[in-house]
């Protein structure tokens, strides 16, 4: 027997899961429409499958979601949307091997293998959840070539909330000089904020995701 949770508040969507789960007489199936009620139901089930479209719930962040995720480490999770940003999936994929992401307008039999894989404790990826990935890494790996190393390490330190006077210190440099890195950094990224800043530093490695949230 396997506890599941249905964490879709989309009506129709709901009902086919919970149908297709039920084919299985040992499944048993909860709802949970928002995430304090799923909270609640990963006390009372810490290995049960959790089934969640992440665009539809009242998560603030993904970094809530991996925060409930490594509170109750014995659950798997699928995350089953129409649609979610490159960036979202590379940060759970690489927090935590609890996940499994696939689309809902793909095809059913990757649920199915979604499913199999949950039940061996296994995680499972979409070829459209791969191809993803796989296109931000390249993405990545191009802005990475764009910035020199010095541009690089002052992304990391305006990531981790640096000021630019403060980076001027550590580097021996003017707040002029460090001003001018931080306007060809931002061309060159194609972004015009430090929490844009922040994200590119993340999906590049350039800060622990540990680090930064503390």
């Amino acid at each position: 027997m396997r506890n599941f949770i249905v964490a879709d508040n989309q009506e129709l969507t709901r009902f086919a899961l919970e149908s297709l789960l039920r084919k299985d007489e040992e499944n048993v199936v909860y709802r949970a429409f928002d995430r304090a009620r799923l909270v609640e139901l990963l006390r009372e089930h810490e290995s049960a499958v959790v089934l969640l479209d992440y665009t539809l719930f009242d998560f603030a962040d993904e970094e809530q979601l991996l925060i409930i995720a490594e509170r109750f480490n014995l659950s798997d999770w699928i995350l089953i949307s129409d649609d979610l940003s490159p960036q979202f999936i590379r940060r759970v994929i690489y927090s935590s091997h609890q996940f499994s992401v696939v689309f809902k307008d793909g095809p059913l039999s990757e649920l199915h293998e979604a499913l199999q894989a949950v039940g061996r404790h296994t995680r499972y990826l979409s070829q459209r959840a791969l191809e993803t990935i796989i296109t931000q890494q390249q993405e990545d790996d191009k802005a990475d070539n764009i910035l020199t190393q010095t541009e690089r390490e002052i992304v990391k330190s305006i990531a981790l909330g640096k000021t630019t006077k403060e980076i001027a210190a550590e580097r021996f440099s003017s707040i002029h000089t460090v001003t001018t890195h931080r306007k060809n950094i931002f061309r060159k990224l194609g972004i015009n904020t430090a929490h844009e800043a922040v994200k590119y530093a993340l999906r590049a490695g350039l800060i622990d995701p540990s680090e930064f949230y503390i």
